[in-house]
């Protein structure tokens, strides 16, 4: 059985939702199924001064533990068109895993968020990617056979680089039922793929 971890950060809990629906799809594929977080760098009173989502109940991750898992499925919110500070930062402490080389040829997959449709999602998507990358992992994204982003039925993210969804300026947008199928779908193909090259 494969072990997928999701490991993601969420401001206002967009990320935190799409994470468990990645997290639901690898269940669906038989994979175990850890979500935690990277820890929150901004200082509590100002998080809770805007509005920050604190009450999430995902355990803090440890780069330690990365190594346990044959994959890694990180979901971020953009900033100014790649993923946040707070997963960079974990990620910047990786580098005895780099060294060693202890996540090479791990499945490495990532999902994401933006406010607007055209806010820089596959930018973001890739800065995750390049991490993974020079972690030496096997990159999976989302197949056009996951058909829901290619509807024009309705605004919505998602991209052949990893599911995403559309939050609006405000924050005032949660994912859809298209996102959520989305990051359902990409979970299950990286737990298919993690269990396969497990054989």
């Amino acid at each position: 059985m494969a072990r997928v971890l999701v490991l993601y950060h969420s401001t206002y809990g967009h990320i935190e939702q799409m994470a468990y629906a990645v997290a639901e799809g690898a269940r669906e594929a038989g994979a175990e199924v850890d979500v935690k977080r990277v820890p929150e760098l901004v200082p509590e009173e100002i998080a809770v001064s805007a509005g920050y989502k604190l009450d999430q109940p995902a355990p803090i991750a440890q780069v330690a533990d990365l190594p346990n898992y044959d994959a890694i499925v990180i979901g971020v919110g953009t900033r100014y068109g790649r993923m946040p500070s707070q997963m960079s930062n974990f990620w910047d402490q990786a580098g005895a895993l780099w060294g060693s080389g202890a996540l090479i040829g791990k499945v490495g997959s990532v999902f994401a968020s933006t406010a607007s449709q055209h806010g820089g999602q596959e930018t973001t998507l890739f800065s995750g990617i390049t991490n993974l990358l020079h972690m030496g992992m096997v990159i999976v994204g989302l197949p056009y056979s996951f058909q829901g982003q290619l509807t024009l039925d309705e605004v919505t993210g998602g991209s052949p680089y990893g599911a995403t969804t559309i939050t609006g300026g405000q924050g005032q947008r949660m994912p859809s039922e298209n996102e959520l199928a989305g990051a359902r779908f990409q979970g299950r193909h990286v737990a298919g793929i993690a269990e396969r090259l497990r054989a």
